[in-house]
């Protein structure tokens, strides 16, 4: 057995792709118009783990989903500097819900309420400001 992919419902293919791949850094690797069903799904990959996507699927007609989509947990991803991609994304107007005060770990959330975890490669980058200080925002 595989793992194929997680399937992330989204609102909006254009904020949802600034996230995912202008933000987080994830490429696409397919996409697939389906007239019939009247949805796109979109395949995401890390550049690092091809094999392993994301797939992104966006309903035609108007859908308002809920936070966490059906008891959806979270994607985590491994980054090469936590702090640097949080800055980034804060740089973008995304909110840090839960800080990488340790050096290790943070939450955000994409446009469309999913939870992402961060994780820090390797071993926690030294705990510094104004990660250290900064208070948890809403769920993750």
């Amino acid at each position: 057995m595989r793992f194929l992919h997680a399937m992330v419902r989204i609102s909006d293919i254009e904020e949802s792709l600034r996230f995912y791949c202008d933000l987080l850094g994830l490429r696409e690797t397919r996409r697939k118009e389906v007239p019939q069903g009247r949805y796109t799904l979109i395949f995401l990959a890390a550049p690092e783990n091809p094999d392993v996507e994301i797939e992104l699927t966006y309903n035609w007609d108007e859908h308002k989903y809920t936070q966490g989509c059906r008891n959806f947990g979270h994607l985590a991803f491994a980054v090469d500097d936590i702090y640097a991609l949080c800055q980034k994304l804060i740089d973008a107007g995304v909110t840090i819900n839960r800080p990488p005060r340790d050096g290790r770990m943070a939450f955000v959330k994409s446009p469309d309420g999913i939870s992402i975890e961060l994780l820090q490669k390797g071993d926690p980058l030294p705990p510094r400001e104004p990660w250290v200080s900064m208070p948890n925002t809403g769920s993750w």
